[in-house]
């Protein structure tokens, strides 16, 4: 039996009750048609003629074989050993002793099979699948004389200037025009507290605006926005299959031959070929098939509800048995937005002189100290002055000409080569230095100094506790400033100054895999796409960034990095409970009907049970009970903030 992930269904309400049945029988039409042949043979029996009906479901159950049979076939010759030969000897089984009845429920077993399978799945991807539903479709352009016109969301270009009435939800990524707003981004980040914002604060894509209408200038097109990828993310991830999945495939080879012993063993002792029978109809174990790859999409659907967007099933396996946790420090580990304490400017250049040099130069950065730079300079007041040639060296620094005089920004390695008189700056415990060149001289040094995260000793507190002890910082910044914050973390081991490339080789070297890495910024890119599981801090992380990790936190919250483990921990050992459920209530009967216990019917009628008893069982992975308890005890810990009047 194959898994099919079916986008949604037709509900009740939305057609009447007989196009809801008349759209369900031609989703699963064999289903269908073994209701009508089962009500037919029922009829024809009350009507006296038992051996229409026998003939009836004969007939039916070995056409249903046959086309069962069919592919199998083509499954053996791509090389999958499945277990719809156990189904198909079953009903030929049946038929062949006399039990034609037995046959038609198997029958019904096997195809109503798929319509359990498809609603254990989209349970299981209910989260995943409000996502893409919620996905904007139309936006509210306004026309330079004031009125609005109705465009596909797909449609907006950069600097549109659209209309977002009440509850509507933001179509592309924006500038909120007006003077306030109020928006839900629980959809984005997991946050079910609405974020008030003020004139020229960003609107992400998604995020579902409250009461009032406002006008907001779009900042990227659809395509490009940051909902849009999570659903490209979302899309992703329902189409991957976990190793334990794989691992289950495996199961049905030994499992049919222990299967198909049992049964001929039984036949021999007995010396009934009905034994034979009885027991193969209650060894099609579907669960085996169903329940890892429901319990892994309900896994994923369960990170999804906690701002966690993976990208596939074996993403979850290899974080429920991660050994190494990596972390990028800037952005990651800290809050990724340095403040400037101080500038040192050398002789004959004054603090707004460096100020302002770095600060034309850095708006040609996306790093974050290049942003805390520019910050800088605008609280001074500085004019920024733009640069008719730009380039930025990446982990380096940026080199811009800027009225006629070259500026280097960066680290002192960097601008050392084009200064070489520049000195290192003298640092406290938990700063770091911007160096500045400009025209070839030595101008002078920014320190700066970003805090490290609240919830970052906590979430690297919550790894251990899971058995991930060997925890790594990689960074780009200097030695001490690293150092500072590795102790403050206990992290064991720490490597700064390093390169992309440098990163890269820190992860491949490592020995006590699978190894995760977290980072958020571009320079991160390379490293995650290295690691056995990558994550991405997406909230304020960059898009190459996300696109590359396998995991990324849609939330600005380094603690759900631990929560990602957590859920990968329970998922996978739910999936592999529920298997071996599966196989231990399959051998259970087995064992039972061999001894003739179990008559025929009542073994196909048991089989459908244990299916149901398994899928249940691989449900627990969407995880709400665990959720719900997580949340009373981070609830009970977190200190109330005082009311001040």
């Amino acid at each position: 039996m194959r898994l099919r992930l079916l986008a949604s269904a037709v509900k009740p309400g939305q057609t009447g009750s007989m196009g809801w049945i008349v759209h369900q029988v031609r989703r699963y039409p064999l289903v269908g048609a073994t209701i009508v042949v089962g009500i037919a043979g029922a009829l024809v029996t009350l009507l006296g003629w038992p051996d229409v009906t026998r003939w009836l479901f004969t007939v039916f159950a070995v056409l249903v074989a046959g086309y069962q049979a069919i592919g199998m076939v083509r499954d053996l010759m791509r090389g999958h050993w499945g277990l719809d030969i156990l189904a198909v000897t079953a009903i030929v089984a049946t038929v062949l002793v006399g039990e034609y009845v037995a046959s038609i429920v198997i029958v019904l077993m096997l195809t109503g099979g798929e319509a359990l399978e498809d609603y254990a799945a989209g349970r299981a991807r209910r989260e995943l699948t409000a996502l893409l539903d919620r996905a904007p479709q139309v936006a509210h352009r306004v026309r330079p004389d004031g009125t609005t016109e109705d465009i596909a969301a797909t449609d907006v270009e950069v600097g549109d200037v659209l209309l977002l009435r009440p509850s509507e939800v933001v179509p592309v990524d924006s500038e909120l025009m007006s003077e306030h707003a109020v928006v839900d981004q629980s959809s984005l980040t997991g946050e079910s507290v609405p974020v008030d914002l003020d004139e020229g604060s960003a609107l992400l894509s998604g995020s579902v605006n409250a009461e009032l209408a406002v006008t907001i200038r779009a900042t990227a097109t659809a395509a490009n926005s940051q909902y849009q990828r999570i659903v490209a993310l979302v899309k992703d991830a329902s189409e991957s299959k976990a190793p334990v999945v794989r691992l289950a495939d495996r199961y049905a080879v030994p499992f049919t031959g222990v299967a198909l012993a049992i049964a001929g063993l039984a036949w021999l002792v007995s010396g009934d070929p009905v034994r034979f029978a009885e027991v193969l109809v209650v060894a099609t174990p579907c669960p085996l098939l169903i329940a890892a790859p429901v319990a892994f999409m309900g896994g994923m659907s369960r990170a999804a509800r906690n701002g966690i967007i993976v990208k596939g099933g074996g993403v979850l396996e290899q974080l429920g048995v991660a050994r190494t946790a990596v972390f990028d420090k800037t952005g990651t580990l800290t809050a990724g937005r340095p403040s400037v304490d101080a500038v040192h400017p050398t002789d004959g250049f004054t603090e707004d002189d460096v100020l302002a040099a770095a600060a034309s130069a850095e708006q040609y950065s996306s790093h974050v100290l290049a942003a805390s730079v520019r910050r800088a300079a605008a609280a001074r007041g500085l004019e920024l002055r733009a640069a008719t040639t730009a380039s930025e060296q990446a982990t380096f620094g940026v080199v811009a000409q800027i009225d006629g005089r070259p500026v280097v920004v960066g680290k002192l390695s960097f601008v050392r080569e084009h200064a070489a008189e520049a000195t290192e700056a003298p640092l406290n415990e938990g700063e770091l230095a911007i160096y500045v060149a400009i025209d070839g001289r030595y101008a002078g040094s920014i320190v700066a100094r970003d805090s490290v995260r609240d919830n970052a000793a906590s979430t690297l507190a919550e790894f251990a506790r899971l058995g991930i002890r060997n925890t790594v910082m990689l960074t780009g910044d200097a030695w001490p400033t690293a150092q500072f914050v590795a102790d403050q973390l206990g992290i064991t081991t720490v490597q700064a100054e390093c390169l992309p490339a440098d990163k890269v080789a820190a992860v491949r070297a490592i020995t006590d895999r699978p190894v995760i890495m977290v980072g958020d910024g571009v320079n991160d890119a390379p490293v995650l796409a290295a690691a056995d599981v990558g994550i991405a801090m997406g909230a304020t992380g960059s898009t190459a960034a996300s696109e590359s990790a396998d995991v990324v936190i849609t939330l600005d919250d380094i603690s759900r990095t631990a929560r990602a483990v957590v859920i990968g921990r329970d998922t996978r050992r739910i999936a592999l409970q529920s298997i071996w459920l599966g196989i231990a209530l399959s051998l259970g009967l087995m064992v039972v009907a061999a001894f003739g216990v179990i008559p025929a019917t009542i073994g196909a009628l048991s089989q459908e049970v244990v299916d149901l008893a398994t899928i249940l069982g691989a449900l627990r992975a969407l995880g709400f009970r665990r959720d719900r308890v997580a949340l009373a005890a981070a609830s009970r810990t977190t200190p109330v903030p005082a009311v001040t009047s």
